[in-house]
């Protein structure tokens, strides 16, 4: 990713945090709670994608559809939902932006979806590495022996990651 810039930041107002929490349980379930404060800001940013501040922080991100904790959020809220786990070795290379190539996956959670956003951790200690968009369902992906599994669009590192408003 190119460095991102900020074009506008403000709060959102009730109606629009309703709805974040509602499409963000749509993706984590009940755990959505743990991102819901009562200020919540909005960052439009140059990319297709928002950024929502929790408590300052950038916990949430905003994707096309879709609204998913970004690896900040992950870190500091572990869920167990929508997991992908990846061995050692593909450590370096998802950190560094690559895409997730099924002979690095160790375990896939059975919510993940195609189209839907995962989350990308290490085997070792369950840490968050990445978000990315499953392209099969879980099924499907069990069933892979090589390809792209998940499309890696924020990672450790990133400007995402590194954005300090």
């Amino acid at each position: 990713m190119s460095r991102i810039t900020v074009k506008k930041r403000h709060t959102i107002r009730k109606s629009h945090l309703t709805e974040l929490k509602a499409n963000l349980q749509d993706q984590i379930g009940d755990a959505a709670a743990l991102f819901v404060t009562d200020r919540i800001e909005r960052v439009e940013t140059d990319t297709d994608l928002n950024i929502y501040l929790v408590d300052r922080k950038p916990q949430l991100m905003r994707h096309g559809t879709w609204v998913f904790p970004t690896v900040r959020g992950l870190v500091e809220h572990p869920l167990s939902a929508r997991k992908v786990v990846v061995d050692q070795g593909a450590i370096r290379f998802v950190v560094n932006g690559a895409d997730i190539m099924r002979p690095g996956i160790v375990e896939i959670g059975d919510d993940v979806r195609a189209g839907a956003p995962v989350q990308i951790v290490e085997e070792r200690h369950g840490k968050p590495l990445a978000v990315g968009v499953a392209l099969l369902d879980a099924a499907e992906m069990r069933g892979q022996e090589k390809g792209k599994s998940v499309k890696n669009i924020h990672y450790v590192g990133d400007d995402i990651w590194n954005l300090e408003i």
